[in-house]
């Protein structure tokens, strides 16, 4: 995935697109700090911890965007999102993200909103990168308020 980014912002800079350039510059700065400051071997993994930190963060700013009617840095930052989602894995549909839960659950046998922790201690390692952790985080406190 890092090899996949680096030939990406090469590839940006010939097509002199400068949003992707910079836009994958960041994530590649990112995972380069993460791995000197952390001393963790790049892998896919950190690669994709990253992507979705930076779709997180830029899911924010669109909200604080949209409070000071700003639609050019919207359409911008939409844009990077598009960009960046490109590099995660396939996202899992509703039904296999249930799944998923239902499994977390029957393995778990959590009793109430007490055991939130046991069952994203399971179900991240399972999910993560693959789908958004706040839908996730959400359903799962749904199922738990439900027991």
């Amino acid at each position: 995935m890092y090899e996949k980014i680096k030939s990406e912002i090469v590839t940006a800079m010939k097509e002199k697109d400068m949003l992707k350039v910079q836009t994958l510059r960041g994530v590649k700065g990112n995972v380069d700090l993460e791995h000197i400051n952390k001393k963790v071997d790049i892998t896919d993994e950190l690669v994709i911890d990253i992507l979705s930190r930076e779709i997180k963060t830029r899911k924010e700013s669109i909200l604080e965007f949209e409070k000071g009617n700003r639609e050019d840095l919207i359409e911008k930052t939409k844009k990077e999102i598009e960009l960046l989602e490109t590099f995660l894995p396939e996202q899992l549909t509703d039904d296999e993200l249930n799944k998923i839960i239902d499994d977390v659950f029957n393995e778990v046998k959590p009793t109430g909103a007490k055991d939130m922790g046991l069952i994203m201690k399971s179900l991240t390692p399972l999910v993560k990168g693959k789908a958004d952790m706040k839908e996730v985080s959400l359903k799962i406190k749904d199922r738990l308020s439900n027991l």
